[in-house]
């Protein structure tokens, strides 16, 4: 059993990387995961047993049931990383092509969905391939050598500065639908306005520096378990800072990077609605009535990729929300809700893997504009 629950930790390198970077012990014990390293924004990773907590603890009481992952799980995410590559890849990378080469592309909306795309393909081809070797080697790749040391703080690093460019971006776009619709009457010509370009400049400068912490905090930790060596990357705290960061981030993350883009398209939305109802009787409305319909067009694409976002990283935040809230490791029928934080966990990470690579295929169906240029 004991090499069932290494074998099961083992297999918890999903497509992601470490849920809440957490070494808490989820559960410690014969017929528990050891110390269940979760994954946040389906991207940060590690093993799920350290040498800085003991397999079983004090404080932890048997689960009264076992608790077992099945084997498919492995494949099943194996698969759907492969399809999130080159779904992700090509789609990505066409949209790209399709902003660059087409001059009538080229507004201030579709550079930052174009931004958005280009950190959406930056995840995707550092990431997801050494997220698809550990899971089949169920193994950090290079070990703890000076190679896998910095793959250790690369890859959390370039995740979580990809999912801050997608949440920037979509509260840029937001807040460039409102302006457009405050200065309906000014018909914006072809190019990308500096302030969008400055705009865009920000958001990744701004999402790199919120990346830092992952990089200081993320280490190859070796430990042993039957007489053999494990390494794992996993956040290990070593100052204050880092531990306070640690204990927050799941709430960090939550907040700002689930909660603030939701919050800002609603308030920027319901201003454009606002504004759209007082000048619905405007002569010049009636004059631009065609142009007006192509800002709405952009507006009901945006919305739709903020949904999408929305939809894909909800399952994990509460996953993470629920594990920090609820579960307790002193309880004996714990593992009835582990046995339901598991497969939600799977679920959740692969959903929010694959907002890095539904996006293209989401204007293809909303956008007739984009729908025309992929065809």
């Amino acid at each position: 059993m004991e090499a069932l629950c290494l074998r099961v930790s083992l297999l918890l390198l999903v497509p992601g990387f470490v849920l809440s970077d957490s070494s808490d012990t989820y559960a410690a014990n014969r017929s528990d995961l050891g110390n269940y390293l979760s994954t946040f924004s389906g991207i940060e990773s590690s093993t799920l047993l350290t040498t800085r907590q003991p397999l079983v603890s004090n404080q932890t009481v048997k689960c009264s049931q076992q608790t077992k992952i099945a084997e498919t799980f492995k494949y099943i995410n194996t698969v759907v990383s492969c399809a999130i590559f080159i779904v992700g890849m090509v789609g990505n990378a066409t949209l790209l092509r399709i902003i660059y080469q087409n001059k009538c592309m080229r507004n201030g909306p579709n550079a930052l969905i174009a931004s958005l795309a280009l950190g959406d393909l930056i995840y995707i081809v550092i990431d997801i391939p050494i997220i698809v070797y550990k899971l089949l080697a169920q193994k950090w790749p290079f070990g703890d050598s000076e190679f896998g040391q910095f793959l250790c703080k690369f890859l959390p690093f370039i995740q979580k500065a990809s999912v801050g460019i997608t949440v920037l971006n979509l509260c840029a776009l937001s807040v460039d639908r409102y302006r457009a619709v405050a200065s309906w009457s000014r018909v914006q010509g072809i190019g990308i306005p500096m302030i969008t370009a400055i705009e865009i400049f920000s958001i990744w400068l701004l999402s790199f520096i919120l990346a830092i912490p992952e990089a200081i905090g993320f280490a190859v930790v070796p430990f042993r378990y039957k007489d053999e060596g494990y390494v794992t990357c996993m956040l290990n705290a070593t100052n204050s800072f880092m531990l306070f960061y640690k204990d927050a981030k799941d709430w960090w993350l939550f907040g700002f990077y689930f909660c603030m883009p939701l919050a800002c398209t609603a308030i920027f939305y319901t201003l454009m609605t606002c504004e759209m109802l007082n000048r619905r009787n405007s002569n010049l409305r009636i004059a631009l009535s065609e142009h007006l319909k192509q800002r709405r067009e952009v507006a009901k694409t945006v919305f739709c990729l903020v949904v999408i976002f929305a939809l894909c990283w909800f399952p994990l935040h509460l996953s993470r929300i629920l594990k920090k809230m609820v579960y307790n490791e002193r309880d004996p029928g714990r593992c009835e809700l582990l046995s339901f934080l598991l497969p939600l966990d799977y679920i959740s990470i692969n959903l929010a893997t694959m907002n890095s690579c539904i996006n293209p295929i989401a204007l293809y169906f909303v956008s007739k504009k984009f729908k025309n240029c992929f065809q």
